[in-house]
């Protein structure tokens, strides 16, 4: 394929253009995951300082007494307390024994209680300096070293249900910003990986998507090809004997109908060709088979027999019809292109065989399927050419071909109809020895 400068620009724009898609759509689904990401992150953050607020809430609104004035029981809970009338070191004491919420231990928790008039009572923790807003229950707050903390502000109200004071606990975003960080570095990173893989994955997917069209492009490149090979030759008989006729000054009766037997012959020759090549394309077009009626195999064989019969008695050739069951098989086809296809197949083993050779065809079913044998002890295929012989204007013997009148779309005719029905041709062949032809259709059940 590179060898072809038009499948090859044609290969580049089609690997560039699912990089493209795939890099817009890797970056997009990037960007949403991240986004994603960030939203989780940020509402676990939230549901967390939330559920340590409310056990918090829970616990202490019990132990308070007093409003605006702190209560010490909650130095049980809390031993790390520090209130503002009182020396913190004397609440550093180790309370080992006692229930502590384990999470306000950590740095990156605080907290803040305030009275009525919003004024400290006591802290937990490294408190940032931040002014109070009774307005907002949720507050994002920064120190003078930059570091950012996420805080929340509920009223506390004493054991009596009278309003106590505030309670602020705010959590460090330091953890929650390396960890964002980290994952925008990972993506930043991963997304130019991620593109040269679609990169390097597009160039092999276009060549293997486009493989395909080459060998179709290079299939209709040798038809053509073989095509005006085949339309030359008759042509230039005609046009050699028309010339050679012109030349004369005078024609006898036996040259003219000489001149005339061979401008037929090149004729028919050039009709039949035109006609096979019609009939191939007439395959390949058609799709649909509403045209289909049941076709019973045992008539069109009986037919091909007794009709071929003389042929093969020409060349002294033994042709027989072997019926391996009595019951009629039919199948849903065309019944002429069913009798071109055995047609083709006889024929073909006919022109084949060797003199004094035997030629069998044989009919039987299978579970859903019709199964025809057609084999003969002619000069059988090559292995090499046993692959191509389905081939359109594939010879396996050229000379031999020419001698016949063959152009090597009998077999390929014979494939094409098969494959209109639905089933399957093989052949198997030992050269010298003789070839056998497989078709299998579909049955139609009764």
């Amino acid at each position: 394929m590179n060898q072809n400068s038009l499948f090859f620009r044609a290969r580049w724009r089609l690997a560039i253009w699912y990089s493209g898609v795939m890099g817009i759509i890797l970056c997009i689904a990037g960007v949403g995951a991240y986004q994603m990401m960030v939203h989780a992150h940020w509402q676990g953050l939230q549901d967390e300082i939330e559920s340590v607020a409310g056990t918090l809430h829970d616990t202490l609104e019990p132990m308070l007494q007093q409003p605006d004035r702190m209560s010490p029981y909650v130095q049980n809970v809390l031993p790390n307390l520090c209130v503002v009338t009182e020396p913190c070191a004397k609440n550093q004491q180790n309370l080992s024994n006692r229930h502590i919420l384990g999470v306000t231990q950590t740095n990156a928790y605080y907290i803040h209680f305030r009275d009525r008039n919003h004024q400290t009572i006591a802290t937990v923790g490294n408190l940032p300096e931040a002014e109070f807003n009774q307005n907002s229950v949720w507050q994002m707050i920064q120190d003078n070293q930059g570091h950012r903390y996420y805080q929340f502000s509920l009223l506390l109200k004493n054991s009596a249900g009278l309003p106590w004071g505030y309670m602020q606990i705010g959590r460090s975003m330091a953890e929650y910003e390396q960890h964002l960080s980290e994952s925008r570095l990972a993506l930043l990173l991963g997304l130019p990986i991620g593109l040269v893989a679609i990169a390097i994955a597009s160039w092999y997917l276009t060549k293997i998507a486009m493989q395909p069209v080459y060998t179709s492009y290079q299939q209709i490149q040798q038809f053509t090809a073989d095509v005006a090979h085949e339309l030359r030759t008759p042509l230039a008989a005609i046009r050699a004997t028309v010339e050679s006729s012109l030349a004369m000054d005078v024609l006898l009766e036996n040259d003219s109908r000489n001149i005339l037997s061979v401008i037929e012959r090149q004729n028919s020759r050039l009709s039949q060709l035109v006609g096979d090549l019609l009939l191939l394309s007439r395959l390949d077009i058609e799709t649909s088979s509403s045209h289909f009626s049941p076709c019973c195999l045992n008539d069109i064989l009986s037919d091909l027999i007794e009709e071929l019969a003389p042929l093969a008695l020409t060349s002294n050739l033994n042709l027989k019809l072997n019926l391996k069951t009595e019951t009629r098989i039919f199948v849903m086809g065309n019944e002429s292109q069913l009798y071109r296809l055995f047609s083709n197949l006889i024929a073909n083993a006919i022109q084949y065989s060797n003199v004094n050779g035997k030629i069998t065809v044989c009919l039987t079913m299978q579970d859903r399927e019709a199964i025809a044998y057609i084999r003969d002890t002619g000069i059988g295929i090559a292995p090499q050419d046993l692959p191509y012989i389905f081939d359109r204007f594939y010879r396996a013997n050229r000379d031999r071909s020419r001698t016949t009148g063959g152009s090597g779309l009998g077999l390929a005719i014979a494939k094409a109809i098969v494959h209109k029905h639905r089933g399957n041709v093989q052949a198997i062949s030992e050269f010298g020895k003789g070839s056998e032809f497989i078709v299998s259709l579909p049955r139609l059940l009764t």
